[in-house]
């Protein structure tokens, strides 16, 4: 609704919000437009700052994770980055492009207001563009507003998935945290400490750790060093999901299995006009795909302890990655489990009791001084919280996927994008890719389909990927990116061929670098 009395003291062209990793990708893109940028922390990272613990490292290799236009100086660097690295890399990369001019921290928006169509704040989706077209990103007047003292023409949203509002499991009436005489922390409190508090508050304790994805791992492994020595406890990590784990030193053959399982021949039907190199590929290799992944899981049952602890998922590795399910297991995250420090409780269903918790599938009893929830993060509440409707309604799914064209965006919601809310195996490189296709369409370098035909995409590509696990609850786009960025480099005109050479365009993964000239 729009505001009866306004106090804008500036307008501008494009607003973001939030300066993560995808913040920081469209504001850079973005930058010849003047943005404000509003963070609420009072420094650009995200997630990397806010929700990292001391041990958080990237779970990829430092090539995966750059900007095309800004490779790490030691990129060939075989070891992971820390988030302090990150956060490093990061601020360097403002600093040479000259973005922190445009940002503020320390300002969390809180609420946003739509001033465009009639002028009454009512929204006609046909007055966008006409004749069901979306219109221009940037129609020339104000259509967003922010604190009542900024307008905008288009807002990028960029809050990302993750911290902010942590997801808490629900409980039976009087079987929840408040009757647990121990304490009770999620893991996004947890990132707030440093590391003594850290390792004061799990010293000697008994912790239980619920999860079995990254941030659980990290959280196991950081308590069992906690509690090394004959005063240490061991954790117990409650475990009601499996997903298959990799051990570092493998992700470096991760774009082995990429070449793989991104051609995939579903998307031949999508593209009829794919280049005969790469449909040939998509008919050649999908059969294949099924091979890899059984050869995979025989590496990782034969290589990592799962079937001694009971950790083998029942389910292909193939819908771990597609899903982005799959997590990376630190050095000493086995060798703990093995020397005692780290123990396995598979429970679907738990709840608290005074002392610990119980379990409901076989009511069994667990000790515990200190619970840690690694449950993960609210993001849809993060949006609901400041997108008014009826464009909240919009962004609701029977999947729980966000909709989104070209995972940027929702064609009923009018001059408003999103980044950051897909994820790959590369998730910098997804978002820069996205950011640079937002920029190119608000620079109307490119026009959009009709409204029906966007959302008739993104139905077909939702159901498409639904196809490929059971896991599929979020936009990951893992098996299908090459897919993804062809059509995005065929929409802005450019040409989708990256490599230097047939050889390479056929048989080698891509990476950022190959999209380092996008004119």
């Amino acid at each position: 609704m729009a505001s009866q009395s306004r106090a804008v003291v500036r307008s501008s062209k494009v607003g973001i919000i939030g300066a993560g990793v995808s913040g920081v990708a469209a504001l850079k893109q973005l930058a010849h437009y003047d943005p404000v940028v509003f963070e609420a922390g009072d420094c650009i990272g995200g997630v990397w700052k806010s929700c990292s613990y001391h041990s958080t490292k990237l779970q990829s290799p430092r090539k995966d994770y750059e900007f095309a236009d800004f490779p790490w100086p030691n990129r060939d660097d075989p070891t992971f980055p820390s988030h302090l690295d990150i956060l490093d890399y990061l601020t360097s990369y403002a600093h040479r492009f000259d973005l922190f001019k445009y940002v503020n921290f320390n300002t969390k928006v809180v609420e946003i207001r739509f001033v465009g169509g009639d002028g009454g704040g009512r929204h006609d989706l046909h007055q966008t563009g006409g004749d069901g077209e979306y219109g221009a990103l940037l129609p020339g007047r104000p259509v967003w507003e922010i604190f009542q003292w900024y307008e905008f023409e288009m807002l990028v949203v960029c809050t990302g998935k993750y911290g902010d509002v942590p997801k808490i499991p629900e409980f039976p009436q009087k079987r929840g945290p408040e009757i647990f005489k121990g304490k009770v922390m999620h893991s996004m409190d947890y990132c707030k400490l440093d590391k003594e508090e850290a390792t004061e508050l799990m010293r000697g304790k008994k912790v239980a750790i619920i999860g079995f994805k990254k941030s659980a791992i990290d959280l196991a492994v950081e308590c069992a060093q906690a509690n090394q020595g004959p005063e240490g406890k061991p954790c117990t990590m409650v475990i009601r999901t499996l997903h298959w784990t990799v051990p570092h030193y493998w992700v470096w053959g991760l774009p082995f299995f990429l070449f793989f399982s991104t051609r995939s021949s579903q998307f031949i039907h999508q593209r009829p006009n794919q280049n005969l190199l790469r449909a040939f590929l998509c008919l050649l290799l999908s059969p294949l795909r099924h091979a890899v992944s059984k050869f995979i899981e025989s590496y990782l049952l034969h290589k990592l302890p799962l079937q001694k602890y009971g950790l083998n998922p029942d389910h292909p590795f193939v819908e771990d990655y597609a899903s982005c399910q799959m997590a990376i297991t630190p050095n000493d995250f086995f060798p703990e489990a093995d020397k005692g420090n780290i123990l396995f409780k598979r429970a679907s269903k738990w709840c608290f009791t005074t002392t610990g918790l119980q379990f409901l599938d076989d009511n069994t009893r667990l000790d515990a001084d200190l619970v840690l929830l690694a449950t993960g993060y609210d993001g849809k509440k993060k949006l609901t919280d400041i997108i008014p409707e009826p464009f909240r309604s919009f962004l609701e799914y029977p999947s729980g996927v966000m909709p989104l064209y070209r995972g940027t965006i929702n064609p009923l919601i009018p001059n408003m994008a999103f980044v950051g809310y897909i994820e790959s195996v590369a998730n910098l490189h997804t978002a820069e890719l996205r950011s640079i296709w937002l920029a190119r369409l608000a620079d109307k370098k490119f026009k959009l389909p009709k409204v029906e035909k966007m959302c008739e995409h993104i139905s077909q590509e939702i159901e498409i990927m639904k196809k490929t696990t059971r896991f599929y609850q979020r936009h990951c786009i893992s098996t299908y990116s090459i897919n993804h960025s062809d059509e995005i480099c065929e929409e802005m005109g450019l040409s989708s061929w990256r490599k230097n050479s047939f050889l390479a365009e056929a048989l080698s993964p891509y990476g950022s670098q190959d999209y380092k000239h996008m004119e």
